[in-house]
């Protein structure tokens, strides 16, 4: 019985049994806790989400990995396979589900929806596949993989760790700068080929549509603000009418990843149109987020808010833009500017790595359309001998 189960949770033809919960604590030494079936802490789990907030990891950081140590021990509860008893057998079964499985949040609700994983005709972005993508598996396959290590170094759990390795990988990133290339080595057993795909940016023309579809000021001081400045989307919806330098045209978010408040020009025109937000609504208190919902009692705009704002204007549009690509679209604007240096756009997007600036030093297609016309129509440019020559005379040296 228990064969036949791996196989079928390897198929994907079993649900996992959605018991056990994630909650978050009053606590900060963990921010949140693991439940099993009978409502209380998952022992093991506790130490090690400890230890991570411990070594300056966010909260969120935090919650996610809770969530992938919870579908891990859904599986372990399910086979009744004691976690320190767990082997690559185990590791292969969730694998295999996660590769097979449908993810409950890409159901449609309309048959007139795009099919997960075909391909929007206008953008040319691909939507996202029914199943999990591989980097949700190999994020996974990271967190389990380091549980294992923090119990076997604190002497509790198994000498050998459930998820393989690629020593070719440590090898590789032993001692590598962040200057250098990444390099190229064997993927580890289990882990999921993940495609390359270069950072699709909005062309000019269709920028123009999209933010013709946004209908109030606050959105469009919203979507100009992430086009003119990069930032990430949850960096500009904290933004307070301190962190804004009006004269000075800079904007001080508070980073994603280092969480200091950094400096961030923007546009005179995205300034304009936020100013015309504000003087129709009102500044809100000094520590307020100046982005609040219209409807309802005011709160602060959230982030999926604003991604509802984005999901309407592609209805409208029969797009599939999504705020990430307001960055992205920035980025490539600024990479391909003669007067920035790849330097200077690394400053201003805050990128770890040069080369993940360099991604975006390439023009679309859509972009050169009226390059592209005149080329076309350009009258073929055709051979012809100087005066003085003879005809006959290159007849009979070149041929033809």
């Amino acid at each position: 019985m228990t064969s036949h189960l791996r196989n079928q949770l390897m198929e994907g033809r079993v649900n996992l049994p959605r018991v056990g919960s994630v909650v978050q604590l009053e606590t900060q030494h963990p921010p949140y806790a693991v439940l099993g079936p009978d409502g209380e802490p998952v022992k093991p789990v506790v130490p090690y989400l400890r230890d991570l907030a411990l070594n300056h990891n966010s909260p969120s950081t935090g919650r996610s990995y809770a969530y992938d140590l919870l579908r891990w021990f859904r599986f372990l509860w399910l086979l009744e396979v004691p976690w320190d008893k767990a082997t690559e057998g185990e590791v292969a079964v969730m694998v295999g589900w996660l590769r097979t499985a449908v993810n409950p949040q890409r159901r449609r609700s309309s048959a007139a929806s795009p099919q997960p994983g075909s391909v929007n005709p206008r953008t040319g972005k691909r939507y996202l596949r029914a199943g999990y993508a591989p980097t949700t598996t190999n994020h996974a396959l990271t967190v389990v993989s380091s549980f294992y290590d923090f119990h076997r170094y604190s002497g509790r759990g198994p000498l050998m760790n459930p998820v393989p390795v690629s020593e070719a990988r440590r090898r590789a990133l032993a001692h590598r700068s962040p200057m250098e290339a990444a390099p190229v080595f064997r993927r580890a057993r289990l882990r999921q080929r993940v495609p390359v795909t270069e950072p699709r940016a909005m062309p000019d023309a269709m920028w123009d549509e999209f933010f013709a579809a946004m209908n109030h000021d606050r959105d469009r001081a919203a979507v100009l603000l992430y086009v003119a400045s990069g930032a990430c989307a949850s960096e500009l919806l904290g933004v307070t009418p301190g962190d804004i330098d009006w004269p000075g045209q800079i904007v001080y978010v508070v980073s994603k990843g280092t969480k200091l408040r950094e400096p961030v020009p923007v546009s005179p025109q995205s300034l304009v149109v936020l100013a015309a937000y504000l003087d129709a609504v009102g500044m809100p208190a000094a520590h307020a987020p100046v982005f609040r919902t219209r409807r309802g009692p005011e709160k602060p705009l959230t982030y999926w808010a604003m991604r509802r704002v984005v999901q309407r204007a592609n209805d409208r549009l029969k797009t599939n833009w999504s705020l990430h690509d307001l960055r992205h679209t920035a980025a490539e604007r600024m990479a391909n500017d003669p007067h920035l240096t790849l330097a200077e756009v690394r400053a201003i997007l805050r990128h770890a790595d040069l080369a993940t600036t360099g991604r975006y030093l390439h023009a679309q297609v859509e972009d050169l359309f009226d390059a592209l016309q005149a080329h076309y129509h350009r009258p073929r440019v055709r051979p012809s001998i100087a005066p003085g020559y003879d005809p006959e005379d290159f007849k009979v040296v070149f041929g033809g």
